[in-house]
């Protein structure tokens, strides 16, 4: 068994009391591992920093030492607050063997975290380490990925079944994997990430405001030589888009589009996410024929064909460099409760 410590980061987004619980969920099980869990409220100014003190007072945490609150004064997206809980570290001033992300609206079931952290002390060359998710009605979420390309964006868009099958390599979600089995990528609602992995690519890249971020640190993780797995033993209940609301979008924010565009050229060059962008457009194109033919229903957002080409008309943000992501998350202005 092994003994590694573990850093669990949650962030909140002004849902406090729903991040109280899922800090709650984790340290039950961080009791018997070592390390300890990180709260980090991003920005919320919402009052959500003093709800989230009230919290931890009323649940006897001040005197818990597995358990800090850390307040960002800025929002900077989720990669930017998980790059301040890297920073950060553990109380005692070191690094922990392991990073544990996990989302403000995931609740971790029995052994989930230290499910995942085994997982990778039995695996060398695993440096990233997902769970099985499930929401609140018991059905699955899919969490296994392959990485987007010109034909997964194609596919994904046209939702018909004989492109779906003659593309079955390129579908980004797969299937649900029954065991444990190597990904491309996946979700960050709940990851394990091995410490040596951050410390060689340098944590998330903070061009990524939302979407796409965890995919970028897979790829680059792949790159230098580590294995992203899906665990399935590892669970959790998820709630799902409880800060974004990307559930109830009525049009699909800026952020998203600016985030797939930034994902495809630094990851395959400007051409490429033109294809990328054409091949998207090419399926939305085939699915809305589809909606006069046969009444398919409404499958995007409104308006998200023609703000697909917009943002793809605009050029894409310049990308971080490890060593700019590492001076923004060790200059973020934070204050600390719990010490």
């Amino acid at each position: 068994m092994s003994t590694g410590s573990i850093l669990t980061i949650i962030l909140n987004y002004r849902t406090p009391e729903m991040t109280l619980r899922a800090a709650e969920a984790a340290l039950t099980e961080m009791q018997d591992l070592p390390g300890e869990v990180l709260v980090i409220d991003n920005g919320s100014a919402d009052g959500s920093w003093e709800a989230l003190q009230a919290g931890a007072a009323q649940r006897g945490w001040k005197t818990n030492k597995k358990i800090r609150l850390l307040q960002s004064m800025v929002n900077g997206g989720f990669g930017a607050g998980m790059n301040i809980g890297f920073a950060t570290g553990l109380s005692d001033g070191t690094a922990p063997d392991y990073y544990y992300l996990l989302n403000s609206d995931a609740f971790v079931q029995g052994e989930t975290i230290g499910t995942l952290r085994d997982f990778l002390a039995d695996h060398p060359g695993a440096g990233l380490a997902g769970s099985y998710v499930y929401g609140t009605d018991g059905s699955p979420h899919r969490t296994a990925f392959r990485f987007p390309s010109i034909a997964g964006e194609f596919e994904m868009a046209a939702r018909t079944g004989v492109f779906t099958r003659l593309l079955a390599p390129w579908v980004v979600a797969m299937e649900m994997p029954q065991a444990q089995t190597q990904v491309d990528w996946t979700a960050g609602a709940s990851l394990m990430i091995r410490r040596p992995v951050i410390e060689e690519i340098g944590g998330f890249d903070e061009t990524f405001f939302l979407y796409f971020e965890e995919t970028d640190l897979c790829r680059r993780a792949a790159r230098a030589g580590w294995r992203t797995h899906y665990v399935p033993d590892s669970k959790i209940e998820h709630l799902g888009s409880a800060s974004t609301g990307m559930k109830d979008w009525a049009r699909t924010p800026a952020y998203w589009f600016k985030s797939r565009s930034h994902y495809f050229a630094k990851s395959h060059g400007r051409a490429y996410a033109a294809l990328a962008t054409f091949a998207r457009i090419t399926g939305s194109c085939i699915y809305g024929l589809r909606r006069l033919v046969q009444g398919k229903p409404q499958a995007d957002p409104n308006h998200f064909l023609r703000d697909l080409i917009f943002h793809a008309l605009t050029p894409a943000p310049a990308s971080c460099s490890p060593s700019s992501i590492r001076e923004t998350r060790l200059h973020s202005p934070v204050s600390e409760d719990l010490k």
